[in-house]
């Protein structure tokens, strides 16, 4: 989509009624303006990143091959994104934001303390970490990887970012056999 390759601020209702090729006036039709269409665009994309991070859960080994199939889902939906399309979401359109904070906020942080809990009960994790305070720095560390002012997208892109913090992450919370699994996860991917 346009806003995905070029942000949303950059794109007007002209670019959109060129590229799907109709009139600006039957876009206006259905949504009243830019705004009203982010929200409905936004609505959409959240209820199919549900269906993918579902989908994609289907059939894992275990927690931690879940949370390598997720940052794999999250690596390819960011290789086609620009990064302003966050900045211009937060500072433009806060409707459409509060929707991707809710988002975070609930559902991701539900799917993370769901694998938190699945991945002690498999004895990958360690049992003594506490899982409200790791599944909330999970959902921080997610939302980090994105703040051009912590990671520039000059220096380093969302991808790197969201792999060493993954990283990270799971060589906190795994025991020795969930290392092990790491390293495994590690190799196969490199092949």
């Amino acid at each position: 989509m346009l806003f995905s390759r070029y942000g949303i601020r950059s794109v007007t209702m002209d670019d959109i009624a060129k590229h799907l090729g109709m009139s600006k006036k039957t876009i206006y039709q259905h949504f009243s303006d830019k705004n009203k269409l982010v929200i409905t665009l936004m609505k959409s994309k959240i209820a199919s990143q549900v269906c993918i991070i579902d989908k994609g859960f289907e059939g894992v080994e275990n927690a931690v091959h879940e949370l390598f199939v997720a940052v794999d889902n999250l690596e390819e939906m960011l290789s086609n994104t620009n990064p302003t399309l966050f900045f211009d979401l937060q500072k433009y359109y806060p409707a459409a934001w509060a929707l991707f904070k809710d988002f975070k906020e609930y559902v991701l942080y539900e799917k993370v303390l769901d694998n938190l809990k699945r991945g002690i009960e498999e004895q990958y994790y360690r049992a003594e970490i506490n899982l409200e305070i790791i599944a909330r720095m999970r959902i921080e560390q997610i939302d980090m990887a994105f703040n051009q002012m912590v990671f520039s997208v000059q220096k380093f892109s969302t991808s790197q970012v969201i792999r060493e913090l993954t990283d990270h992450f799971l060589y906190g919370i795994c025991t020795d056999k969930g290392q092990k699994l790491i390293s495994d996860f590690k190799r196969k991917s490199e092949k």
